[in-house]
């Protein structure tokens, strides 16, 4: 059904790539994410060149309720919010550029002889350190996840049962040797941590390992004892709005006045969360992630001024966590169960993480929701203008040619930064808000070896790398559900995810993100292969790892455009001061057409991607 498609009917089979039976991207390994064929189209569009070679756009003659740009969790959402406000019966078309749907919630699959084994490539669950909306638990209540239930899931002993806790690998080129030893004090203690190895021991341990100076052993242990004022005569709130202005790596060099060791040990502590390191990020937030150095400074516990929301700990937040072995892949899986229940077989929670999705299911005419894989959009506008007009045309971009369709409204759930490229009606200081949604760029990597008895050796089931190409690698969380069962013993094949924040110290954060993307960007996998093999035998080979012998694959999942920005009171003075934010001007609706993504609300978790989605349902159903 090559016109479902959107392709002419001289295409051959091969133009529509999804209908064939061996079309399934979660199984492919190697450079997934933004991968190759997914982003020229908009790279083009960005260069001024798209249009050039595009040819007239050819018109399917297809007209829907509504177009969606972006099939990541928030597109997903908003066309499930969609169907609920009109009845259920509009016609959705959901446009995706890349070769599958879920945008950050990528699922990789792997399977290592008779063991299938899944990995998270983006998205890694239900969690959020603010409370999830009403709207966004509705969601996932709605879809049959019950976050409560999560340990039943899930085995916190496992690795703990094995002796095995977190460790941190010093690497020659940054500390001058090659070392692994105990992580002396997490500031958040990992539930695979095991609490009998007390504080006293671990102290020793890394004193004694630890290829740093002994001057930065002693400001390392001052920082954690002695309780010094560093700033005598100021209030609690001027002392936080003191450590809002600086980061934390000039509160330790600055303020503290620790070894330059210990500024390298704790640079990419934060990568996790923002995409930078300690460089970039406010000793006011580092303060409330726990971070040494803060204890003599008496700070009542209220969060201060310009504090990140990732910085503010929540119980009732810290409560609601729920991870599936795919990340929340499995969340956008459901969605599309919704949509289109054929695609997707199953009817419960736990079926879903074993279910096959069928492709060839998602884009049929006769389906009232359709998700249109390998489509790019380039083009959003009114047919007339946008205050009378009863009509959006989209064209895009597939399998070299372009095409349009029409709906009442579009909500553009796609990235921030290309709608300025794709809506060139909106106005200039929407576009300008829009553009300094500057993404984070990260890699998810997912290393399958054949077994992990080097680790059980080693006593690690995650290590920090703060010098290292992937700054973090962690065995894969012990989640068993349905008919999916975690990996238990040693010498069982086992996913190892690494994550790696492309950053450039020194830069402000949005410099240092657009320089990450672009090395990214131009570094092929075999060049990151070669790294993490490098990185692994490094670490691993004390205990007996061999990288040609144990791995037996590599999924690198490449996001230039990975998590949303969010506010920074080193480079946002707005977000000090107060005002109205960029996201605000951002996602204003503008005629028939509204704009979600995480981005809307510069937050990076999935609870804001379907937040943004309720909203810009809510716009467009009005008009």
């Amino acid at each position: 059904d090559l016109a479902a498609a959107g392709l002419g009917r001289e295409e051959d089979q091969s133009a529509n790539p999804e209908k064939s039976p061996k079309y399934y991207p979660p199984a492919l390994t190697g450079m997934r994410g933004s991968h190759p064929g997914s982003f020229d189209a908009a790279h083009s569009l960005r260069d001024g060149t798209f249009w050039d070679s595009a040819g007239k756009p050819e018109d399917t003659g297809e007209t829907y309720d509504l177009i969606i740009v972006g099939g990541g969790i928030s597109g997903l959402a908003a066309a499930h919010f969609y169907r609920k406000a009109t009845g259920g019966k509009a016609r959705i078309l959901i446009l995706e550029n890349h070769d599958d749907f879920g945008g950050h919630a990528k699922r990789n699959e792997f399977h290592v002889g008779d063991r299938f084994m899944l990995g998270f490539g983006g998205t890694y669950s239900i969690q959020s350190p603010a409370p999830y909306s009403e709207v966004a638990k509705g969601v996932i209540e709605e879809l049959g996840i019950d976050v409560e239930s999560y340990p039943k899931y899930v085995d916190k002993d496992l690795y703990r049962s094995h002796g095995l806790a977190s460790k941190i690998f010093f690497d020659k080129e940054t500390f001058g040797a090659d070392a692994l030893t105990v992580n002396p004090r997490s500031p958040r203690l990992s539930d695979s941590d095991d609490p009998a190895f007390v504080e006293s021991d671990r102290w020793k341990k890394f004193m004694a390992e630890a290829p740093i100076a002994e001057q930065a052993k002693r400001d390392l242990q001052r920082l954690y004892v002695q309780k010094k004022d560093y700033f005598p005569g100021l209030t609690s709130d001027e002392k936080k709005a003191r450590l809002a202005r600086i980061s934390y790596a000039s509160f330790l060099r600055d303020v503290a006045g620790v070894h330059e060791d210990i500024i390298r040990m704790y640079q990419a502590t934060p990568h996790g969360l923002f995409g930078v390191g300690i460089d970039a990020v406010p000793a006011q937030d580092a303060w409330g992630f726990d971070l040494p150095g803060f204890e003599g400074l008496n700070l009542d516990p209220k969060p201060g001024k310009g504090m990140n929301r990732d910085a503010i700990p929540n119980e009732e937040a810290e409560k609601y966590f729920f991870h599936f072995p795919d990340g929340n892949a499995s969340i956008a899986r459901l969605l599309v169960r919704k949509l289109i229940p054929e695609a997707i077989p199953g009817r419960s929670m736990p079926d879903v993480v074993m279910a096959r999705a069928n492709y060839a299911k998602l884009d049929q005419s006769s389906a009232p929701v359709r998700i249109r894989l390998n489509s790019t959009a380039v083009r959003v506008r009114h047919t007339g203008d946008a205050k009378s007009a009863s009509q959006v045309e989209v064209a895009y971009a597939r399998g070299g040619k372009v095409y349009t369709v029409k709906a009442k409204s579009s909500i553009l759930a796609c990235w921030h930064v290309v709608i300025p490229y794709i809506c060139e009606e909106l106005p200039d200081k929407q576009k300008e808000a829009l553009s300094l949604a500057q993404k984070v760029p990260l890699l998810y990597t997912n290393v399958v070896i054949r077994n992990w008895t080097s680790f059980q050796k080693l006593g690690a089931n995650s290590i920090y790398a703060p010098g290292c190409y992937h700054t973090t690698l962690n065995l894969d969380s012990p989640v068993s559900i349905g008919d999916y069962h975690c990996t238990r013993k040693p010498e069982e094949p086992i996913a190892i995810h690494m994550m790696k924040a492309a950053c450039r110290p020194g830069l402000p954060a949005r410099q240092q993100h657009s320089s990450g993307r672009m090395e990214l960007y131009t570094t092929d996998f075999e060049t990151m292969e070669r790294k993490i093999r490098d990185q692994l035998a490094r670490t691993l080979g004390p205990g007996g790892f061999d990288p040609a012998r144990d791995i037996a694959a590599i999924t690198v999942n490449r996001w230039p455009h990975g998590y949303s920005y969010e506010y920074n009171s080193l480079f946002d003075s707005f977000w000090l001061e107060g005002g109205e934010t960029p996201c605000e001007v951002a996602r204003k609706p503008h005629g028939r057409i509204a704009i979600a993504n995480s981005d809307a609300g510069a937050y990076a978790y999935t609870d804001e991607a379907i937040n943004q989605a309720w909203r810009a349902v809510g716009e467009i159903t009005k008009v």
